[in-house]
């Protein structure tokens, strides 16, 4: 079974991999592309593509670096990179998007009349690489390659419009179609990153992850039979799917070595539901005081 499933991640490795060599190459050509017909929509989307190369590139190093089990250095393992993967990425397409839409935005009130026939070619070629790149990567199972299928997805939608408006251009001269698209594509493209970047931001702050009810999980551990009170209840996140969760919990002082039993049993099933992938429960004794807080009295 495990070997199967390392199969497995080497799978969604390569492809990565392909994916974003694919995009790599491509969104060069778009750059020139874009430069040659003049499309301001091209250019938002080479934006849109480079954005997604750079993900796809640092996605693909960090799969295959927070694969690699825990160290001295770092006990949790590597997870947590891919977070920092998904937060450059956010910083690099909003700057990118912010710099499209200052050179969109003046063109809607004097726009210049892309090449059609070049669009037209260059959204053909865009609908096939990025088709051929979210075949290859459909099925993964983390969330960094569902996040990539689903920006490869809006690529092609992306080049869907472009293919549309270049069609339109070659039957009539209406420039405004192309600075109206490229805002169009760009304020989509901003919005989704920004979104992502708050989530990303939150988990990479030791935030807690937004399925979890914290209130919930200390009211219920306070409805424990022999629990007198908790604290130091910490939940934080290693990478957006993996979560870890420790508090120390007070029981009365003639609870029994079987009671305590009891208490930690009843704690696993009330954590259980929330497939915490570390734990950590710290069991005292009324009267007993707090080893974290001994620890500052002495200091």
């Amino acid at each position: 079974m495990g070997h199967h499933h390392h199969h497995h991640h080497d799978e969604n490795s390569k492809n990565m991999g392909f994916a974003f060599f694919l995009n790599l190459s491509f969104t060069i050509v778009e750059i020139i592309g874009g430069l040659l017909t003049n499309s301001i929509a091209i250019l938002s989307d080479a934006l849109h593509d480079l954005g997604d190369s750079i993900s796809l590139g640092l996605g693909w190093f960090l799969q295959r670096f927070s694969n690699k089990e825990q160290t001295n250095d770092f006990t949790f393992g590597y997870k947590r990179f891919s977070l920092l993967a998904a937060l450059i990425n956010s910083v690099v397409l909003i700057v990118g998007s912010v710099f499209i839409l200052t050179e969109a935005i003046p063109r809607l009130f004097q726009p210049e009349s892309p090449n059609a026939t070049g669009m037209l070619m260059l959204a053909i070629l865009g609908v096939i690489v990025n088709g051929a790149a979210v075949f290859k990567l459909r099925g993964g199972d983390t969330m960094n390659a569902k996040v990539m299928t689903w920006h490869l997805l809006e690529d092609v939608l992306g080049w869907v419009a472009v293919l549309i408006v270049s069609i339109v251009l070659m039957f009539k001269d209406i420039p405004i179609l192309d600075p109206l698209l490229s805002v169009g594509i760009t304020v989509y493209i901003l919005y989704n990153v920004i979104i992502n970047f708050k989530k990303t931001m939150i988990l990479f702050l030791e935030g807690v992850p937004e399925e979890v009810d914290m209130e919930d999980i200390q009211q219920k551990l306070l409805d424990i039979t022999n629990v007198k009170s908790i604290h130091h209840t910490h939940v934080w996140s290693l990478d957006g799917e993996q979560h870890a969760f420790s508090t120390h919990v007070v029981v009365t002082e003639d609870v029994t070595k079987e009671g305590t039993y009891e208490v930690k049993q009843a704690i696993k099933r009330i954590i259980q539901a929330y497939h915490f992938s570390h734990i950590t429960v710290e069991i005292e004794y009324e009267g007993e005081g707090c080893i974290i807080e001994h620890a500052h009295q002495h200091e």
